[in-house]
């Protein structure tokens, strides 16, 4: 199974609702403001009917490729087995000899949040941090060259409540 498929329950809810509001809401909006528009007469010149029609067809295509991608991935819930590990899912916190400390938590593609500290579990960060455990060193390749890292903490909850 490739890891492009995978997402968290939470991810999946947030595509799954993105795209129902775009086809039940949204849509039907759109739609109609171009039924107006197109009423108005000459539609070579109606910037509302232009822009409304350019709208509706992002619109289309964004549902097209949740529909697809919904169908497509797959979701990893939460195990007990999981505990202690780093696995998909997992909230970790780092820290390295400088004494800098960082949280992340490994998603799928479709969830990355740098903001959040959300990262891909094919970025080389998730990838070295698979199956470790609390006090392991993690040593990652960076294009500012090799940097170690320290496990401090393992979570399969949220570090701030905020946060998922």
């Amino acid at each position: 199974m490739s890891n492009a498929h995978l997402i968290t329950r939470k991810g999946w809810e947030a595509l799954d609702r993105e795209l129902k509001y775009l086809w039940k809401q949204y849509r039907p909006e759109i739609t109609l403001k171009v039924q107006e528009a197109a009423a108005q007469g000459d539609r070579s010149e109606n910037a509302d009917y232009t822009y409304n029609k350019r709208l509706l067809r992002q619109i289309d295509r964004r549902v097209r490729y949740l529909a697809k991608r919904l169908d497509e991935l797959t979701i990893v819930d939460y195990s007990p087995k999981q505990e202690g590990k780093i696995f998909f899912g997992a909230w970790v916190e780092l820290e390295n000899d400088a004494g800098t400390v960082v949280q992340y938590r490994i998603v799928g593609k479709d969830e990355i949040d740098t903001k959040k500290g959300y990262i891909t579990i094919d970025s080389p960060m998730a990838r070295a941090l698979i199956g470790k455990q609390v006090d392991d060193e993690v040593r990652v390749q960076t294009p500012s060259g090799l940097k170690e890292w320290y496990v401090n903490a393992i979570q399969y909850q949220p570090f701030k409540p905020e946060e998922e």
